[in-house]
């Protein structure tokens, strides 16, 4: 009998899933597949990401390009008779590269392609001239610190992961000056390189001499150390014209769709605007935006009505500062009050390469809902979610409690081109990117439009 009533109980448990999941597809089933099927058979935000990269790319936070992308894409969406679009002011970082330079002196004459980090303090006019210590990790550092006094200090740290390998770059600086060095180089932080360097972030620790801070390719890094395993002694001369001016003004994009039920409950889906000052930000990450902005604009062509709001932001300085996703949090917590409304938060950063799902970070009850949303992404073979997700841009929301997810994709080459001159429109292609809008598009609309909210 004991065994029977549990039988009866999981046969129900099982007719009350499948009736859950009959119930999303009844719901929303009908108009995920128009999405898709409009996503798929668009050029329009293609072809607005190919002229935005190829005419105001790289959109460095502080830069003429950046702000002159922002006009063009208001201009754009505007067009779009989204509901509502507006900017939201911020300040942002204002760091210039200026000219540099890294020439190896001995044992041979070379000049080493490399990119100053952003943030880095200049060297003296005449540049720094000094010999060239190789270490492999901090460790290695803290071992060998009796060496490292007057020198170059070069990180050649291999490429593990993107967390793992990137402290190299941010905190290498305040880590060989704690030892006496005079500048620090690392081998960019690249799972794959062509001889290209790869810009990015550096910080100084408080309290810490500043030192010059610079990415070399990872071939040179790897001779470099093979020529001091051979006990030839390395010299290199740096350049560097890099400053930090005043903070300089910028904007958020936002656009939306207002909910016809509850207009007040937002999803807000998007990615970061600025890029670094090489390359043009293609894949870093104006494939995100264009995609999420695309997204809204395949609802609105298809005059789909959602129960929520669905806004798109473009988040500026992402890259070195994420003043943009504080200053959203700050306006949507003080001014517009709606973080506590705020349903699903969702960002694409890591190339619209060809899309796998979502991670999401949130409850379990929301996890099955997308679950099952995802199930309606099968013609693309796009809908996984797992458990884990988010973004820079929405971690300010995600810590005031606000569900998170972050676009996954089969990012096997997304390191290669990451912060560098090669991060360019060719490395993607359409079918991708529209299935990346598809993805963005059907899951921001499902959960703005089935019957209940999205649980916290």
């Amino acid at each position: 009998m004991k065994k029977a009533t549990l039988l009866l109980l999981f046969l129900g448990f099982i007719s009350v899933k499948i009736a859950a999941q009959n119930n999303i597809a009844g719901q929303i089933g009908a108009d995920v597949e128009k999405i898709i099927e409009a996503a798929m058979s668009s050029d329009k935000g293609w072809e607005r990401l190919t002229y935005m990269t190829d005419t105001f790319g790289p959109r460095f936070s502080g830069s003429d390009n950046l702000e002159r992308s922002l006009d063009w894409i208001v201009e754009e969406m505007r067009k779009d008779g989204f509901d509502e679009v507006w900017t939201q002011p911020v300040k942002v970082p204002h760091w210039v590269r200026g000219n540099e330079s890294a020439t190896l002196i001995e044992p041979i004459e070379r000049d080493l392609p490399m990119l100053g980090l952003g943030g880095s303090i200049a060297t003296p006019e005449e540049g720094i001239t000094a010999e060239v210590m190789v270490v492999n990790s901090f460790d290695e550092l803290n071992e060998r610190s009796d060496e490292a006094e007057g020198k170059i200090v070069l990180f050649n740290a291999k490429f593990t992961t993107y967390g793992q390998t990137v402290r190299y770059r941010t905190n290498g600086a305040s880590e060989a000056a704690k030892h006496g060095a005079v500048a620090s180089m690392i081998a960019s932080v690249a799972s794959y390189s062509i001889q290209t360097p790869h810009t990015g972030v550096m910080r100084y620790q408080e309290g810490v001499k500043k030192i010059p801070h610079t990415a070399i390719t990872v071939e040179d890094a790897l001779r470099i150390q093979r020529f001091t395993e051979r006990g030839q002694k390395v010299v290199v001369t740096l350049k560097m014209e890099a400053q930090t001016l005043p903070d300089a003004d910028s904007r958020n994009v936002i656009a939306e769709i207002k909910g016809s039920e509850f207009p007040n409950e937002i999803i807000v889906l998007g990615g970061h605007i600025d890029s670094w000052d090489v390359g043009t930000g293609a894949m870093d990450d104006g494939g995100g935006c264009v995609a999420a902005w695309e997204a809204l604009r395949i609802m609105s062509e298809l005059g789909l009505k959602p129960k929520r709001t669905i806004r798109v932001v473009l988040w500026t300085n992402e890259e070195n500062g994420l003043a943009g996703g504080n200053e959203y949090k700050r306006w949507a917590d003080e001014v517009e009050k709606s973080v506590d409304d705020h349903v699903l938060a969702m960002e694409s950063d890591s190339g619209v390469f060809d899309p796998i799902g979502f991670g999401f970070t949130g409850s379990d009850e929301a996890f099955a809902i997308l679950q099952q949303i995802g199930a309606l992404l099968e013609p693309i073979e796009s809908g996984i979610v797992t458990k884990g997700g988010g973004g820079a841009d929405i971690g300010p929301l995600m810590q005031a409690g606000v569900p998170g997810m972050g676009l996954n994709v089969d990012g096997e080459k997304y390191f290669w081109f990451h912060h560098t001159d090669a991060d360019t429109i060719d490395k993607l292609n359409i079918e991708d990117f529209n299935e990346c809008v598809a993805t963005m598009a059907a899951f921001a609309f499902g959960v703005a439009d089935i019957s209940d909210r999205l649980p916290r």
